[in-house]
């Protein structure tokens, strides 16, 4: 009970907060290779890609498929948003609060039912989407773009699942670790307004 009201005293504070300048907004990014690669050139995308599939491991069951697969589908979402023109607010804000968040829930292997971890993966998807589009060019490749970057979040995911389901790793130091790193990094992110 004590984290679901973190998360909402979490989400009223980043409310009332301006965003976080994480990625260039330089608008550089124009099709399939572009989008493949970025999802590797932050840290803030690549913990919550491996996070996702590191819970729904620990999750198990179904969720092992659904919260990536809700991740992927309302990543899609968001970019097509931000193609769009439709305005989300402060993503860069949410995208930093998915890091910490996540970290959370990995580092204290906090188990959720089916529906809520599909919604709450979907709800982190969806500013990491927008912000990935968001970086492109006018002239760029929206469809070739967020397959490369859907391609590479689906990779990830499954290399999360992967060390989460393995019987060979020491899963509760690496998850510990982790999670304490995407906490902190998340923390880092948000206090850098």
């Amino acid at each position: 009970m004590k984290i679901k009201w973190l998360f909402i005293f979490t989400g009223v504070l980043l409310m009332l907060s301006l965003p976080v300048y994480a990625h260039s907004g330089l608008d550089t990014e124009h099709g399939f290779i572009d989008g493949f690669l970025h999802p590797l050139m932050g840290l803030d995308h690549l913990l919550v890609m491996l996070g996702i599939g590191l819970w729904a491991a620990k999750l198990g069951g179904r969720a092992v498929w659904f919260v990536p697969v809700s991740f992927l589908a309302a990543m899609a979402v968001g970019a097509g948003l931000e193609n769009l023109g439709l305005t989300l607010s402060s993503p860069e804000t949410w995208v930093a609060l998915s890091v910490m968040a996540l970290g959370l829930l990995v580092w204290k292997n906090k188990l959720m039912s089916l529906q809520y971890s599909v919604i709450l993966a979907a709800g982190f998807a969806l500013s990491h989407g927008y912000v990935h589009a968001a970086e492109l060019q006018d002239d760029a490749n929206i469809v070739s773009y967020a397959l490369g970057f859907l391609l590479t979040t689906a990779v990830l995911h499954g290399l999360g699942v992967l060390v989460g389901l393995s019987k060979m790793i020491k899963l509760d130091i690496i998850k510990s670790v982790f999670g304490l790193l995407c906490t902190i990094v998340g923390a880092v992110l948000l206090l850098s307004f």
